[in-house]
C-alpha cells in the first residue's frame, strides 16, 4: 500500500480554488467573520465552505471557530499564506530559469526546483548557462 500524502500534496488546488482560499485567509485575517458573511463574500454554499476549511486544515492552516458562530485565523495571515501552495503558473523552462536568478530565499527555492527538474532522476541533462 502507498503512503498517505500529507500537506499540500493532499489538497487539489485549481487556480480558482487557490484564489478562493487566499480570499478566505485574507478575510479571516481582518477579524472574526460569521459563516453567513463568508459564504456571501466568497459566493460559496455551506458544503463548499466546509471543504475549503478542511483544505486549509490539511495544509496546516488553522481556522478557529468561536462560540458565537464566527470564524477567525488561529495564527498570522502571513504564516498561513506561506503554507498556501501557488497553482502552476504555466511557465516554460526559460522563464523559470530567468526567475530563478536572484539572491532571495524564493529565488534559491525556485533555482533548486529548476535544477532538480533539469538534472532529472539520473542527472543526465546538462545544466544551462
Amino acid at each position: 500500500m502507498g503512503r498517505k500524502k500529507v500537506g499540500a500534496a493532499a489538497v487539489s488546488l485549481t487556480s480558482p480554488r487557490a484564489a478562493r482560499l487566499y480570499r478566505l485567509i485574507t478575510l479571516l485575517g481582518t477579524g472574526p467573520q460569521t459563516r453567513a458573511a463568508l459564504l456571501r463574500r466568497l459566493k460559496l454554499d455551506v458544503r463548499g465552505f466546509y471543504r475549503d476549511l478542511e483544505a486549509l486544515r490539511t495544509l496546516g492552516i488553522e481556522v478557529a471557530a468561536g462560540d458565537d458562530t464566527k470564524y477567525a485565523m488561529a495564527g498570522a495571515v502571513d504564516d498561513a499564506l506561506a503554507k498556501l501552495p501557488f497553482p502552476d503558473p504555466g511557465l516554460n523552462v526559460r522563464d523559470a530559469l530567468q526567475l530563478a536568478n536572484g539572491s532571495t530565499a524564493a529565488h534559491r527555492k525556485l533555482k533548486q526546483r529548476v535544477n532538480s527538474f533539469l538534472n532529472g532522476p539520473r542527472g543526465g541533462a546538462a545544466k544551462p548557462r
